[in-house]
């Protein structure tokens, strides 16, 4: 579990990093019609459903609620999933008293299958490229929110009690099949 003021330190340089990039829409915003409704992963046995997420007043991305531990959310300034461009979808690992949707997130390994399903009827069919854990001052922003793919992101590593978060986060890349 971690604090929602930092649990993606990526967040507060989401907005600039896409402007300075020319992607302020990405694909996505009021305007879109499609998109993605649940998640898929059957090596871990995960089935999900996706809520929106957009930024927060201080820039960062939302998460979902703590309320709603299963539940997965797709950051509504990436690319609808099955689209051209990144798309982004961020889960808790825990909570204070059980796991959460990503809790199996890191044992996903390169060549198994993600699926998405979208609001259109079609399933966006991704193959893992790679999994990285990676310390929270460290998080790869243009490699998450400006590459194309799709990222799955949480928390992980060593719990800081002093501080109630995760150190790194564990971000899974999926190219589309």
């Amino acid at each position: 579990m971690a604090r929602a003021g930092r649990v993606v330190l990526a967040g507060a340089a989401t907005g600039l990093l896409l402007v300075m990039f020319g992607r302020t829409q990405m694909g996505a915003g009021p305007l879109q019609k499609v998109v993605p409704e649940s998640i898929d992963i059957p090596s871990i046995d995960l089935e999900a459903p996706l809520m929106k997420l957009g930024l927060s007043k201080d820039g960062e991305v939302e998460l979902p609620p703590y309320e709603k531990p299963k539940v997965a959310g797709w950051f509504t300034g990436s690319a609808v999933p099955g689209d051209k461009g990144a798309s982004v979808i961020v889960g808790h690992v825990d909570t204070k008293t059980a796991p959460a949707v990503f809790y199996k997130l890191r044992q996903v390994r390169k060549g198994e299958i993600v699926k998405v399903g979208r609001s259109d009827g079609k399933v966006a069919r991704y193959k893992v490229v790679s999994v990285e854990q990676v310390h929270k001052d460290r998080f790869p922003l243009r490699r998450v929110y400006v590459d194309d793919g799709l990222k799955l992101v949480t928390c992980g590593g060593t719990f800081d009690r002093a501080k109630g978060e995760y150190l790194d986060n564990v971000i899974v890349y999926a190219s589309r099949v």
